[in-house]
């Protein structure tokens, strides 16, 4: 049985507004820290036949320079790839980026993802709602993974009935780390949790997300 309230603790997460030479920007960003070393969290997050064991099947031309693609979700360009610190990709679209960091001691990895969009596809920092649950439940798998409970299929088990309920524990968490950043309005924030909730946790939309 997965311990929802513990896995939501388990991830720091940030939301940021900024501004670039493109303009200005939405960041969200999560942190986790999981018992494994470095370069087992990069092999994890990088080696498609390990990705597609807790994540999705990946392809492409999988170096600097070359391209991704995730099965039905986003694909995009590789930017930085240095092992085993540092990815930087575009996700989805030339203008959202995601940068993944590792450190470690040699016995634990914290794993920091930053997604960065402009505000014109943000809104507000309520656009952290539409991507951050997504990313929890990614973190979620991963620490799964590392604890040995590997889902058959992780497609079907990030729609099971409990993930869904972790999804909607989520939303609700990044609903208040939206509302404690001051980068979006009371209703920009509701409108939003709305639309994650029936994007992440449609069987439990229009519920209870205690």
């Amino acid at each position: 049985m997965l311990d929802i309230a513990n896995h939501l603790k388990a991830i720091h997460r940030e939301v940021r507004r900024g501004t670039t030479s493109g303009g200005e920007t939405v960041t969200v960003v999560l942190r986790r820290r999981y018992d494994a070393t470095v370069e087992d969290v990069w092999d994890a997050v990088t080696d498609p036949a390990r990705v597609r064991r807790w994540f999705l099947p990946l392809t492409g031309d999988l170096r600097e320079g070359g391209s991704f693609q995730l099965e039905g979700n986003a694909g995009g360009e590789i930017l930085t790839c240095d092992a085993p610190r540092l990815l930087k990709v575009t996700f989805g679209g030339p203008s959202s980026i995601v940068e993944v960091r590792l450190t470690g001691d040699g016995e634990s990895t914290d794993f920091q993802l930053e997604h960065t969009v402009p505000i014109e596809i943000a809104q507000s920092g309520a656009g952290a709602l539409f991507v951050g649950p997504g990313w929890d439940g990614a973190l979620l798998a991963l620490a799964l993974y590392f604890a040995g409970e590997i889902a058959e299929d992780p497609v079907a088990a990030a729609n099971s009935r409990e993930s869904q309920e972790f999804c909607a524990g989520s939303v609700q968490a990044w609903s208040t780390v939206v509302e404690d950043s001051g980068t979006a309005t009371a209703e920009e924030i509701s409108a939003a949790a709305q639309v994650s909730m029936a994007q992440f946790a449609p069987d439990l939309a229009g519920g209870p997300t205690e």
